[in-house]
């Protein structure tokens, strides 16, 4: 094909492409009639999107959700406009030519993903996600990505998320052309007009959050004061679906506390199930008296037999103000008052004997 065809093509193509920003339902405006349509061809792309790996989550977790993506579309049938003139080597090339651009009506161009939640409980994080171009019969090279965040108080269960997949096509063609040049075997001055419309296909994706204990901290008391400290005594409670076997906890302690008994035996805990963890804690001499948070983990066997660790779970307390007790001066005049009141008395006894 000669320069000027070329960029025949390829200035007429960019028109037809801007007209693509009209509304899908928007009808081929009149002024789309470069010279000739040969073909209206039926079908088009044919998107769908599979979530790879497992889909099963715990509560609390946030996750990076992998979509493939591929395109299923198929044409199902062309429809003949026009005939090309037996002996018209310009109609005959011209038809051949159309045939071979309405044959990529199935690529879906410019892939926009959005994927949203309508659960409280279940966030999206990330926003529409360009997914490029895919053929028929094509994957995509690699994976489209979403954070999805689960809050900690969702129920068990499957959720489903509304994953929009937009995109443009290719609707129509049209070619046009002057003479066949016998010479080169083209057509001159080929005209290429190609009309896109926009689509929005809309699938499920399903997500778990499966059963599983979950522990929660329903109750803590005891009284921390700086340089002694004291028992702290914490309840957990499963909140979560299955049973809990063999359940022990273990508390991480910061500054300013310190402790050589940073484990407690919950037994097995059964859904709604309760315990209490005591644990003897030193606090330092300086530490100042305001709430604190301590972290805890609980270690336990699930219902196949398998070793699991809890989610971190918080511990909220307070060292409160040292006890009072006399200062050095005052201390010093009660035991010398003491000692006077003892004397008074020894003295009183011999004088009496």
């Amino acid at each position: 094909m000669n320069t000027k065809n070329g960029l025949f093509i390829t200035v007429t193509t960019l028109l037809i492409l801007c007209w693509a920003v009209f509304p899908a339902q928007a009808a081929i405006p009149d002024n789309f009639d470069i010279s000739k349509n040969y073909y209206s061809v039926y079908g088009g792309p044919d998107l769908n999107a599979t979530l790879i790996g497992d889909n099963q989550y715990s509560r609390g977790d946030t996750v990076t959700l992998n979509l493939n993506m591929m395109n299923k579309g198929e044409i199902s049938g062309f429809k003949s406009e026009k005939d090309a003139d037996i002996g018209e080597y310009t109609d005959q090339m011209l038809q051949q030519s159309e045939m071979q651009y309405e044959a990529q009506a199935t690529t879906a161009v410019g892939i926009l993903a959005t994927l949203k939640s309508d659960n409280p409980n279940i966030k999206v994080k990330s926003g529409p996600q360009e997914a490029g171009t895919l053929q028929q019969g094509k994957e995509s090279a690699s994976p489209t990505k979403f954070t999805v965040e689960i809050s900690k108080d969702t129920p068990a269960g499957i959720y489903p998320l509304t994953l929009d997949l937009s995109y443009q096509y290719q609707s129509n063609v049209q070619v046009g052309g002057d003479d066949f040049d016998s010479t080169t075997g083209l057509v001159t001055n080929k005209e290429v007009g190609i009309w896109y419309e926009n689509k929005t296909q809309t699938q499920t994706v399903n997500i778990e959050v499966k059963n599983e204990p979950y522990f929660e901290v329903t109750n803590v008391t005891g009284d921390l004061y700086p340089d002694e400290g004291g028992m702290l005594y914490v309840t957990y409670k499963n909140t979560g679906e299955e049973t809990a076997k063999d359940a022990t906890v273990r508390v991480s302690a910061a500054d300013p506390f310190s402790t050589t008994d940073d484990q407690a035996y919950l037994g097995t805990l059964k859904p709604g199930d309760s315990e209490v963890a005591a644990f003897d804690m030193d606090v330092d001499d300086t530490a100042t008296p305001k709430p604190y948070s301590l972290s805890s983990e609980i270690f336990y066997e699930d219902s196949d037999g398998h070793d699991q660790t809890s989610d971190t779970i918080k511990i909220n307390t307070e060292v409160l103000e040292a006890k009072q007790s006399l200062p050095g001066f005052e201390l010093g005049t009660g035991i010398t008052f003491v000692a006077l009141a003892t004397c008074f008395i020894m003295f009183r006894r011999k004088k009496q004997n």
